[in-house]
């Protein structure tokens, strides 16, 4: 199993009184990636939302991504996601940038796709829709028209329902071989099917708990051995996501999960993300789960709903993901706590967990793209 980390631009309450907390959040944001970097995680993924106030700033994600590029060395850079509806970005400018920030990472660089966080953000594009799966019909037309802009010498162009292109020479192409590794931002559990059966990577952000994994990656591991891939090569490949901080003891790990406000960045997820499936106990906004308190957090750590201790139970909890099937585990790390911990839970994981579960030195989308067209 390999590692990553998920930032996002989270700001949350600090605006109310630090007028700077914007900047300081976008700018701890590199820091993590950088540290992520430097302690051998394999993968970084950047948000792309829009109008998420407190949720997400994290807006022009490809601006991000440039900049780390250039700042890091071998980490795999990914856009978790870039969004191709073409109300809301051309395919063909999604391609352009998917392509360029190949090059500026020579190669790091992994195209994760999706159709949007929920109504609040759709709704700000495409005013006066009434069903949010209006979007999956755009998605559906576009995603296998990208492997075609990236590889024929002249793009043969496209007339479809939602956006059309004469043929065209689409620049730059994909650094190297073949392009980069495709994965789909899966915000119900029939997303993953939907998405094996294109070859399609997934980006796991619904999983709740390790319990949840074993269907769903059952049920992508069936669709994908009948893959009918829309890109150059199968990308065998999930992700999922949880909340991890890790301290050199239990009790310092907990008190600092205590006082990092999950329980209103979890609140905030639900509100925004009103297309994912609703767990039970999560109220409707505007009201708020409770504050956690030290028991809630031991709760939610016996419960598998996060990854939270010593280096030595991070360990534990992180193999249960392993042994649950997942391909790759992605910390999303939460703003509530200081920058100094969040780096040192980087810190730690990278030296205590990382080599003792991620020992192969090669990324596994490296290996499927070097194996493209053999």
């Amino acid at each position: 199993m390999e590692f990553g980390i998920f930032v996002q631009g989270y700001v949350g309450k600090r605006a109310e009184t630090d007028p700077e907390a914007e900047h300081k959040a976008l700018m701890e944001e590199t820091e993590y990636v950088i540290q992520a970097d430097a302690s051998g995680f394999k993968y970084a993924w950047a948000s792309e939302h829009h109008f998420l106030e407190e949720y997400s700033h994290l807006s022009a994600n490809d601006v991000f991504l440039g900049y780390l590029a250039h700042a890091t060395d071998r980490i795999h850079l990914g856009s978790g996601i870039f969004n191709p509806l073409a109300p809301v970005n051309h395919p063909v400018k999604v391609a352009e940038k998917v392509a360029m920030l190949d090059h500026l990472s020579g190669g790091r660089f992994e195209f994760g796709s999706g159709r949007g966080a929920g109504s609040h953000e759709i709704l700000g594009f495409m005013p006066g829709i009434t069903d949010m799966n209006h979007t999956k019909e755009i998605w559906e037309e576009t995603i296998a028209e990208f492997p075609k802009m990236w590889l024929q010498d002249e793009y043969e162009g496209f007339q479809g329902k939602h956006w059309s292109l004469p043929p065209r020479k689409v620049l730059p192409k994909p650094y190297g071989k073949s392009h980069p590794a495709m994965w789909y931002a899966a915000g119900s559990p029939s997303s993953y099917a939907m998405a094996g059966s294109k070859g399609l990577g997934v980006l796991g952000f619904s999983v709740q708990k390790v319990s949840d994994m074993e269907w769903v990656l059952e049920s992508y591991k069936s669709a994908i051995k009948e893959a009918r891939a829309v890109g150059d090569f199968v990308n065998d490949n999930v992700m999922v996501t949880s909340t991890a901080i890790c301290a050199e003891t239990h009790e310092k790990a907990v008190e600092i999960a205590v006082g990092g406000g999950l329980n209103y960045l979890q609140s905030l997820l639900f509100r925004y993300h009103d297309t994912f499936p609703r767990p039970d106990g999560i109220p409707e906004w505007p009201e708020l789960l409770p504050e956690y308190s030290a028991e809630i957090i031991e709760l939610l750590i016996q419960e598998e709903l996060m990854i939270c201790g010593d280096p030595g139970e991070v360990l534990a909890q992180c193999r249960r993901w392993e042994q649950a099937g997942a391909d790759q585990l992605s910390f999303g790390l939460p703003i509530g706590i200081s920058a100094e911990d969040t780096k040192n839970t980087i810190k730690l994981i990278g030296e205590h967990v990382i080599p003792q579960i991620d020992t192969d030195p090669v990324h596994r989308t490296t290996r499927f793209r070097q194996s493209a067209g053999s």
